[in-house]
């Protein structure tokens, strides 16, 4: 059973790794790149798994591919404020967790990822939004058809598979991807 059931996860994992969109892929990678040369932010941030991601994928880039670097990834992860994230979805609406934030910070150009398995979260959604109007980049990470967040970012990476966990997954492969990438070319390896 638990041999079975591995082995099947892995390979409907392979298979949905196999039919990735490479091209969104490379776009968000050079996005992210270019916000490191030009010094811009990058908000990264979800819900759930999703949230844990974005909060790793900002671990990655501000220490994985910045650590002993005169020039740094400025890179936030908006999920990990619970408390401004609380007074938020206290005072206004947990739609807003996110927006509000990007209010107080939030500059021309920066760049935005949001991070949602479903792509139907409405604070990742209202963010993306609210960036696009102030000429933010925005970047979405999707599954499940990438709901209504692959249809308002700029770039959507849409995890071709219809498992919340599976998408999750994907998620992590591609942010350490971009990680790496980056790294490589920062040190002029690529």
């Amino acid at each position: 059973m638990i041999i079975d059931f591995s082995k099947k996860y892995l390979a409907e994992l392979i298979e949905t790794i196999h039919h990735l969109p490479l091209d969104a892929f490379e776009q968000a990678t050079n996005t992210l790149l270019n916000a490191y040369e030009e010094k811009r932010q990058i908000f990264i941030f979800g819900n759930g798994g999703s949230g844990s991601t974005a909060s790793h994928f900002v671990a990655d880039l501000n220490k994985g591919t910045s650590f002993g670097m005169r020039k740094r990834f400025r890179a936030i992860c908006l999920n990990d404020n619970i408390p401004t994230m609380l007074a938020y979805a206290n005072d206004k609406s947990y739609e807003d967790i996110f927006v509000e934030q990007l209010k107080n910070f939030m500059m021309p150009k920066d760049v935005l990822i949001a991070i949602s398995g479903s792509g139907n979260s409405q604070n990742v959604i209202k963010a993306i939004k609210y960036g696009n109007q102030n000429t933010a980049e925005s970047i979405a990470f999707t599954g499940l058809g990438g709901g209504e967040l692959a249809k308002v970012a700029k770039i959507s990476i849409i995890a071709p598979t219809n498992s919340m966990q599976r998408a999750e997954d994907i998620h992590l492969i591609l942010t350490h991807m971009i990680m790496q990438l980056c790294l490589k070319k920062i040190q002029g390896k690529w």
